[in-house]
């Protein structure tokens, strides 16, 4: 690959050479050095993507769900045949950890493979005599052009996994935003979705900023928005599309707490955590970043953590021993070391400190060092704010009732874990917490694809979640036909009732 590509927007069916004049940088973390340039498409452009999906429409919504499932086994096979391919473009571009890239790419596929069920995931309802002679049924129906706007840390999985397949699967077409950082493996996918045969302007991907993103929130031939990102900017995606009269989802920000019990396996529960905290660098909205722990034994807890991290690799991302990859960007690892200066301005302990860590060989690469705050009290914004990185809050306890206080007191609510081998405790955490994901046991409580994503408080806005029944749903409308049919002695009726059999 030249080392300084220009890449393409991909509009109704090929990549187009853009007319702009300004491309944004993609780097590749585990070195610093800028691997590729994406452009900054103009409001043209973009506006072109939106109409070449709302040409595509009439036809792809008219092709039989069985016809659009064949394409996606198709889809399918190619990002299997393609694996290796993708999984160095995802650690190339955004500084997975080798396991970790490929797991990005699998949980695309997990979500390809889900919509080829949608034959019968769209199926409807029906029942025969409603009232008497009345029979309704109810269908679901494609709406129309749909659009994604995609942040930079999945590159795979959420826009390729948890947005653009259920979407066509439904009988929709899109129009993707891809991360400006991290594009090159969502265009590589547009690739395959046409190698795989589907239509010309079915699937469309662009980058630009958020001022042609705009369009996409306001745009009259977009009928539904689903968004993945910061919670500021979540709220303004919602609001604004929202008020176009668009459909929205929009996942945000999390701060995802654990509770640690003294009956807990403390080694083992250490092992989940460490995978949960520090797996893809902290870089995820599902990631463990604060642990509260009883004071019995948390001390004993801190320290299985900290043996635990001196084991870890750090290092570049397509390394295959490599457990903590770089962050994706410079400008990411500042605003990650600004957040650990400011929880030791705060007066939270630095257990482990991973500032200034340089990898021998990669001193350019965009790394951070496992980092542990201990003692992290209520108030320190450390624990309470999303830092999205390899940095972990221990929070100590008295007991089940004031852990689970502290955990429901954060704002955010995507997940929240349990770890005990009490069933009494952990029926009543699963009962009581605010969290929308919940694991006992269980560190990453991501349920597989046939499962909502379903984040609560400011972690979600919207009224239906990506990922299983809940993704076709927002994906579709419901349509009832109510229908009967006159035997003779109906044909001769001269009066109807005001309700017509409605009661």
């Amino acid at each position: 690959m030249n080392s300084q590509e220009l890449l393409r927007p991909f509009i109704g069916g090929r990549y187009i050479e853009s007319k702009t004049d300004m491309y944004m940088n993609i780097y590749n973390p585990s070195t610093g050095e800028v691997i590729a340039k994406t452009p900054c498409s103009t409001k043209e452009e973009v506006e072109s993507a939106i109409a070449a999906a709302k040409a595509a429409y009439p036809g792809w919504r008219n092709t039989p769900a069985h016809k659009r499932a064949q394409l996606l086994f198709k889809l399918r096979n190619l990002i299997e045949e393609n694996m290796e391919e993708l999984t160095m473009m995802v650690a190339r571009e955004n500084g997975k950890a080798w396991e970790e890239a490929a797991g990005d790419v699998i949980k695309a596929k997990e979500m390809t493979e889900f919509a080829c069920g949608i034959p019968t995931l769209m199926m409807g309802e029906s029942l025969m005599e409603v009232s008497q002679g009345f029979d309704t049924t109810l269908y679901r129906e494609s709406m129309g052009v749909f659009a994604g706007i995609a942040p930079w840390n999945f590159p795979a999985m959420i826009p390729m996994g948890w947005m653009t397949p259920l979407a066509v699967a439904c009988g929709n077409t899109y129009v993707l935003k891809a991360a400006s950082s991290t594009p090159m493996t969502s265009l590589k996918f547009a690739e395959l979705y046409k190698k795989a045969g589907f239509p010309d302007g079915v699937v469309n991907v662009v980058t630009c900023s958020r001022n042609e993103a705009e369009i996409l929130l306001t745009h009259p031939d977009v009928c539904g928005v689903t968004f993945v990102g910061s919670t500021s900017v979540g709220k303004h995606v919602y609001s604004t599309a929202a008020a176009h009269g668009k459909r929205v989802q929009a996942l945000c920000e999390a701060k995802n707490h654990a509770l640690v019990l003294k009956d807990a396996p403390i080694a083992r529960a250490a092992a989940g955590i460490m995978n949960s905290s520090f797996g893809c660098a902290g870089e995820r909205c599902m990631a463990l970043p604060v642990i509260v722990v009883e004071e019995e034994v948390a001390d004993k807890l801190v320290a299985e953590l900290v043996r635990l991290c001196r084991q870890q690799k750090v290092g570049p991302a397509y390394e295959k021993d490599t457990n903590l990859g770089p962050v994706a960007t410079a400008e990411h690892k500042k605003f990650v070391c600004n957040w650990i200066d400011k929880g030791v301005a705060e007066g939270a302990k630095l257990v482990l400190d991973g500032r200034n860590y340089v990898v021998e060989g990669y001193e350019n690469g965009f790394y951070i060092g496992h980092t542990i705050f201990d003692h992290v009290k209520p108030g320190m914004s450390i624990g309470e704010s999303e830092v999205f990185g390899p940095v972990l809050c221990i929070k100590r306890c008295k007991n089940f009732e004031d852990g689970l206080s502290i955990m429901n007191a954060n704002p955010f609510a995507n997940g929240s874990v349990i770890f005990t081998q009490s069933g009494h405790y952990a029926r009543e955490f699963v009962k009581r917490t605010d969290g929308g994901m919940v694991g006992v046991n269980v560190g990453i409580p991501v349920p597989v694809g046939v499962f909502p994503f379903s984040g609560h408080k400011l972690s979600f806005f919207g009224d239906l979640h990506c990922h299983g029944k809940d993704a076709v749903r927002f994906f579709t409308e419901s349509k009832t036909v109510t229908t009967r049919w006159f035997d003779d002695e109906e044909k001769k009726k001269e009066q109807v009732g005001t309700w017509d059999g409605t009661i």
